[in-house]
């Protein structure tokens, strides 16, 4: 299962946005005493297109797709150098697929800020130099290892040459998802579990009275995003975690009077969940109602073995039909056989997100 690691400085509100995600009730208090492990939360994934499929098919059972949040300790100054919970923290964030950076913006004196004043792009700035290097570090020593040796086979040839253009990267103080990496090059650094060559997303977390859309603070943070190509959402953690245990109705009502026009938590899911490379289809009956989990790119044939061994291994063809064109044809896949939006693809073709699936199969 591919998780997203929530990361940011010590009281950014990291935890008070993993409640808001997950509605786990994670204790909100800094990281003290040592304590590195993570709280950890299977989410799932808001989608219309699901919850319209219930409706029609009433089936007996719903089964959504989901993510797993992974809440990290705070990241200081430093933490490359092992400073405060650093290096547990670090090696965290390596095992993590996706990164979601909170930012703080709201002010609360009774919560000082680690730098002693809110400044979100300092802030980011902080975390990323972190980060890179870790990752410095890492090549280093792996750099210093086949320089000490004697001759390198060709393979470690290329291993240095690659590892050189990296860090070369990095000490440009630019993570290493800049670089237009092949496909073979991301398999050679895999094992490194370089930390900037994650995705990662921007999380501006502020409170009830920042409401306002044009904050310079949060326009220079959402600007800098869009100049280094992170997706960017803004949340109002404090208020919506404590609006969780409200019915939505109550919800709406509550944020409206604030002039918030749509909580965070739903975009933030679904943005993590892009983010981590991944699209789902359906599978839809009176059984059951499934969204599956592919990632961006797969076949015919991997959306069969998701579903079971067998219908890979006996894989013929997949009936598909997207969901849009099925809700566009009274939800009825006879009309969508008449229109010729419902069509047999071989194993090769590649899924789509929202595509609905049956799969014909021999074994």
């Amino acid at each position: 299962m591919l998780k997203c690691g929530i990361i940011g400085l010590p009281l950014s509100g990291k935890s008070t946005v993993f409640n808001v995600v997950t509605r786990a009730g994670a204790e909100v208090k800094p990281y003290a005493s040592g304590k590195t492990d993570p709280n950890r939360a299977m989410v799932n994934v808001p989608d219309e297109r699901f919850d319209n499929l219930v409706r029609i098919f009433e089936p007996r059972k719903e089964t959504p797709a989901t993510v797993e949040f992974v809440d990290l300790a705070g990241l200081s100054r430093n933490a490359s150098k092992g400073e405060g919970l650093g290096n547990s923290f670090l090696s965290f964030v390596s095992e993590s697929d996706a990164l979601v950076h909170v930012i703080r913006l709201f002010e609360n004196p009774d919560v000082p800020h680690p730098e002693n004043s809110i400044d979100p792009v300092r802030d980011w700035s902080i975390v990323e130099m972190e980060l890179i290097f870790r990752d410095l570090g890492v090549i280093e020593n792996r750099l210093s290892r086949l320089q000490a040796k004697k001759k390198n086979i060709p393979a470690e040839q290329a291993e240095e040459a690659l590892l050189e253009k990296c860090q070369a990267c990095l000490l440009e103080e630019r993570p290493l998802r800049d670089l237009q990496l092949t496909p073979e090059e991301i398999r050679t650094l895999s094992g490194f579990a370089f930390v900037t060559l994650k995705p990662e997303m921007i999380v501006a977390n502020l409170d009830e009275s920042q409401t306002d859309e044009n904050l310079p603070l949060l326009e220079s943070l959402r600007s800098m995003a869009s100049e280094k190509g992170l997706s960017f959402v803004r949340v109002f953690g404090k208020m919506e975690m404590e609006l969780a245990d409200l019915a939505q109705e109550e919800q709406a009502e509550f944020m409206q009077d604030l002039g918030v026009k749509e909580p965070g938590r739903n975009r933030l899911i679904t943005e993590a969940y892009s983010l981590l490379g991944l699209i789902s289809f359906f599978t839809s009956g009176k059984d059951e109602v499934k969204a599956w989990t592919l990632r961006r790119g797969d076949t015919a044939v991997d959306a069969a073995g998701t579903i079971h061994s067998d219908l890979a291994r006996g894989f013929i063809r997949a009936q598909v039909v997207s969901y849009d064109d099925f809700a566009a044809h009274e939800a009825s896949l006879a009309r969508c056989r008449e229109k010729g939006v419902l069509r047999l693809e071989g194993k090769d073709y590649r899924v789509l997100d929202g595509d609905m699936i049956e799969i014909r199969f021999n074994v």
